[in-house]
């Protein structure tokens, strides 16, 4: 749906004059460079232009066919799941997640919320394909995390901190970031804790910048060297792996803090949905 309202915008602007469209994901980003001096936000000026043909867009099609298709054992859709503003209201639900929910007591991000609707509301079993299978752009995960997640671009990061769980696992997250562990003696705060950090080529954010963190936390998002949408938790996996720290584990309380944490980070600024990065 993505993909056919952006080959639709240029038609619609010239036939509505008082209309106010929505911004596209390249205009998200271009906005974040105009307000601050960011190396890290303008090292790919090719990203930048490939960023209106995002093969991500396609992964937000599909998943808008899954979300709204009666699937699973209960042949319900999605629909029928609460994001945090009511059953099947998705606008600006990933930008206030993580946080808690009273049916599962428990704080949750998407990847966590999709299982638990996927499993309780559709009836799916855990160990079924479509539940276990987390990533790739192939994958049901990823395509519905795509399409529910593309539903909060360009809105601000908010997640709640009114429940006490919420608090406990924004502040666990803080612990995790600048906790130094593992053979290297690395912590997140180790490559994202000052501007001008490099791995290789690639400029790292800072998370002291909240321009910088906002693209930084963006996923979904498709990976031009991997080929394929990724996910938050898939990024958490990866950072742990690059620390050479134990492996982070999906959907555990450990990673679901961490990503309340990077999301608070990003307070206030816009979530480019899905983005693109190298």
């Amino acid at each position: 749906m993505i993909r056919k309202l952006l080959v639709a915008i240029p038609l619609a602007a010239a036939m509505a004059t008082t209309a106010h469209a929505e911004q596209t994901p390249t205009e998200v980003l271009k906005g974040l460079i105009d307000s601050v001096d960011s190396l890290y936000l303008t090292q790919s000026s090719q990203n930048l232009m490939m960023m209106d043909d995002n093969p991500a867009l396609w992964t937000v099609d599909e998943g808008e066919e899954l979300f709204h298709a009666p699937r699973g054992p209960n042949n319900v859709s999605m629909e029928a799941c609460d994001f945090g503003k009511g059953p099947g209201e998705l606008k600006g639900a990933v930008a206030e997640m993580p946080r808690y929910f009273a049916d599962t007591n428990r704080v949750m991000d998407l990847e966590s919320r999709i299982v638990h609707c996927m499993t309780s509301v559709q009836g799916f079993a855990a160990d079924d394909p479509a539940v276990r299978q987390r990533h790739g752009s192939g994958s049901d995960m990823m395509k519905l995390q795509s399409y529910i997640s593309a539903q909060s671009n360009g809105m601000a990061w908010n997640p709640p901190l009114k429940h006490p769980m919420e608090v406990a696992m924004r502040d666990a997250g803080e612990k995790l970031f600048y906790r130094r562990s593992g053979p290297l003696d690395f912590n997140c705060a180790t490559c994202h804790g000052e501007t001008g950090k490099r791995i290789r080529a690639s400029v790292l954010p800072n998370v002291s910048v909240p321009q910088e963190w906002s693209k930084a936390i963006s996923w979904p998002a498709f990976r031009v060297g991997h080929q394929n949408a990724r996910s938050t938790q898939h990024r958490v996996r990866g950072c742990y792996w690059q620390m050479r720290h134990g492996q982070s584990i999906a959907g555990s309380d450990a990673s679901i803090a961490l990503i309340s944490f990077w999301t608070d980070a990003a307070r206030g600024q816009p979530a480019i949905l899905p983005d693109m990065k190298r």
